[in-house]
């Protein structure tokens, strides 16, 4: 019987998606009884933070649900003594993130802010954080979990475990999102459902469907061929060809479009920006302010339904059923972010994957793959895991030999004059957030 008061820490507070994770903390607590929750963000977010404090505190009261709640801008208060820390940064904030789109788009490249050039240019900000975090947390909560949703958060899971000790998962909500939609596919409860998937966060097929202990693969792949298959609110639904779909013998996960359906995608946000001088940081803008606005009314005691629209469905689901899936050591599986450990035998072991896990009171347990990864998925995968690999060694160490290869490597740059201007202008716009290179370095 578990006695010990359960606190958790949310660094990145004021996001929000908050509303979503008190939501879930709410419906399970019967389960997951959390005691002490501490929402901590920076001074540049206290305003957000102040808002969704209010909020948070109107839904925890209006359930009554003993939780304590604490808005703090001292994030070492916030961790200490935490079992969970929880991160939902966003380094630089929105503005960040429109550079992060409107850089490679001038240079004739996909602007996306979780995969290439700009997915690059928000791992070099986020990671350094990410670790000062984890070095509070080795003093502070050593045996805490990190339970990490900022992204790229395959990246982020990967510096975590290469430069710290401290026990951390990284989560996406992408895996349950593509569960829940097969579920509701087939018509059947999630809970029948087996489904595999393999590969690195955003990057993620699924190559098995059991239903009810049957193998429904071919079947499943016949269904989405030649339709858009699982969408995500974020990424253009775009629809995939019937026949790669089957030569493929697996479901691409959404962000695949960016590579698979490079030229169309590249097209739509071009005619997107030509037309409207906007990406999609722009329109997450105007969500999240008109969000904020809904977050103020005195009256509003729920999560409401507009945060879909920021692309968060399932987030709750994802966090607060792997802190308590921990929490009571209870073995289900549940896709997530991890040390490869030679569960994928094409990467190195210390890499991070996206992958089927047993959940224990220890973390999560990889599942061995039903079968070895075939050259069409293997390809890719480690093409994209190297560029990964690059950009880690890049942030921490400040190299920029590394970040220029990790840019030349990557399937959405990949020509090495490009790479170069293309990484020149990051380091420009994002010198206040990147310390750990200096300007001798960019010229070399």
């Amino acid at each position: 019987m578990k006695t010990k008061p359960l606190k958790i820490a949310v660094i990145g507070g004021g996001s929000s998606y908050t509303p979503e994770l008190i939501e879930g903390l709410i419906r399970y607590h019967d389960v997951f009884p959390v005691s002490e929750l501490y929402l901590a963000d920076v001074a540049q977010g206290e305003e957000k933070l102040r808002i969704i404090g209010e909020l948070a505190q109107r839904m925890i009261t209006a359930s009554g649900k003993p939780i304590k709640l604490h808005v703090t801008l001292d994030r070492r208060e916030a961790i200490r003594g935490a079992q969970f820390v929880s991160t939902q940064i966003r380094v630089g904030m929105l503005d960040a993130r429109s550079r992060d789109e409107k850089i490679p788009l001038s240079y004739q490249l996909i602007g996306q802010e979780t995969t290439g050039a700009g997915g690059f240019a928000k791992a070099l900000r986020t990671i350094p954080v990410i670790l000062d975090i984890c070095r509070e947390m080795e003093e502070l909560a050593p045996d805490a979990f990190l339970v990490n949703f900022t992204n790229p958060a395959g990246i982020v899971t990967e510096a975590v475990s290469k430069y710290s000790s401290i026990r951390s998962v990284g989560l996406c909500n992408l895996p349950i999102s593509t569960k829940m939609q097969i579920a509701e596919l087939y018509g059947v409860d999630v809970s029948e459902l087996f489904v595999e998937m393999a590969g690195i966060n955003h990057l993620n097929w699924t190559t098995r469907l059991v239903i009810n202990g049957k193998d429904q693969t071919a079947d499943f792949l016949e269904r989405v061929a030649g339709a858009s298959g699982i969408s995500m609110k974020n990424i253009p639904d775009l629809e995939w060809d019937a026949a790669f779909i089957r030569s493929l013998g697996a479901l691409p996960c959404a962000y695949h479009r960016y590579y698979y359906m490079k030229d169309e995608m590249f097209r739509e946000m071009c005619i997107k920006h030509r037309e409207t001088g906007r990406t999609r940081a722009d329109d997450v803008k105007e969500v999240e302010a008109e969000l904020f606005e809904l977050y103020k009314q005195p009256e509003l005691a729920s999560k409401p339904p507009q945060l879909e629209k920021r692309g968060g469905a399932y987030y709750s689901e994802a966090a607060v059923q792997l802190m308590k899936s921990i929490y009571n050591d209870t073995g289900d599986i549940q896709v997530v972010n991890v040390r490869n450990n030679g569960i994928i035998a094409c990467l190195p072991d210390d890499v991070a994957i996206e992958v089927n896990c047993v959940i224990k009171s220890d973390g999560p347990h990889p599942l061995a793959l039903s079968k070895p990864l075939p050259p069409q998925i293997r390809g890719l995968l480690q093409v994209v895991k190297a560029y990964e690999e690059l950009t880690v060694e890049a942030a921490v160490h400040g190299d920029y030999r590394a970040a220029l290869q990790a840019l030349t490597v990557h399937p959405l740059v990949g020509d090495e004059q490009v790479a170069k201007a293309v990484l020149e202008e990051i380091l420009r716009a994002n010198a206040d957030y990147l310390p750990q290179f200096s300007t001798a370095e960019s010229s070399i």
